[in-house]
């Protein structure tokens, strides 16, 4: 069963950059899709980016477009999200998630009973 865990959150300043990580076990990353999704508090959780299983064709939210970078590397079993220009309202708690393929061009949706890890937090403040 595909288990993953995120990492690498933490207290930034606005114009701050971070990377997170979410790290498979369980089963090889290399045939799923994964997504970023983050949840900030009182509002509903988002989809931020999504990269297919071969690493080529990514996908954004646009209120992150141009600052986020989402990429893999199989052989580790990871995903990275490199996070640059942080703003406050990138503020939330961050978790990966297996999503379908097609969120490259569906929008960034997690599967049905997806099981949420406990995520990372990120706080963007002064």
């Amino acid at each position: 069963q595909l288990q993953l865990v995120e990492s690498g959150g933490g207290l930034v300043q606005p114009g701050g950059s971070l990377t997170l990580s979410c790290v498979a076990s369980g089963v090889s990353l290399d045939v799923y899709a994964i997504g970023w999704f983050r949840q900030a508090p009182g509002k509903e959780r988002e989809g931020v980016s999504c990269i297919r299983a071969a690493g080529i064709y990514t996908n954004y939210a646009d209120s992150v477009k141009g600052r986020f970078a989402i990429s893999r590397d199989n052989a580790k079993n990871t995903v990275y999200l490199q996070m640059n220009s942080l703003k406050p309202e990138d503020t939330g708690v961050y978790y990966c998630a297996p999503v379908s393929h097609s969120c490259t061009y569906e929008g960034i949706r997690p599967l049905p009973h997806t099981s949420w890890g406990q995520g990372t937090q990120v706080t963007v403040s002064t």
